[in-house]
């Protein structure tokens, strides 16, 4: 004896809507839909191509020096 016959299902559906209610069903069903579209949604944006890093320039040039902090005189120091 299975649950193969329409009978059985909407005996079935009948209970489940008497116990948890149209509106409580109706909820779930709509929470299960946002989620499938977030979902998917985010699998798109992943297929999406990231924004590119821009490339280090590949030259003979070497930036300019900066001075350290040890390279200051003491006499700036001193003023305090």
């Amino acid at each position: 004896m299975g649950m193969t016959s329409i009978w059985h299902w909407l005996i079935v559906l009948v209970v489940v809507m008497l116990l948890f209610g149209a509106g409580r069903i109706s909820g779930v069903m709509g929470d299960l839909g946002r989620g499938i579209k977030s979902f998917k949604k985010g699998l798109n944006e992943e297929d999406e191509p990231a924004t590119p890093r821009p490339q280090p320039r590949l030259s003979d040039e070497r930036p300019a020096e900066t001075p350290t902090a040890s390279a200051q005189p003491t006499a700036d120091l001193d003023k305090r």
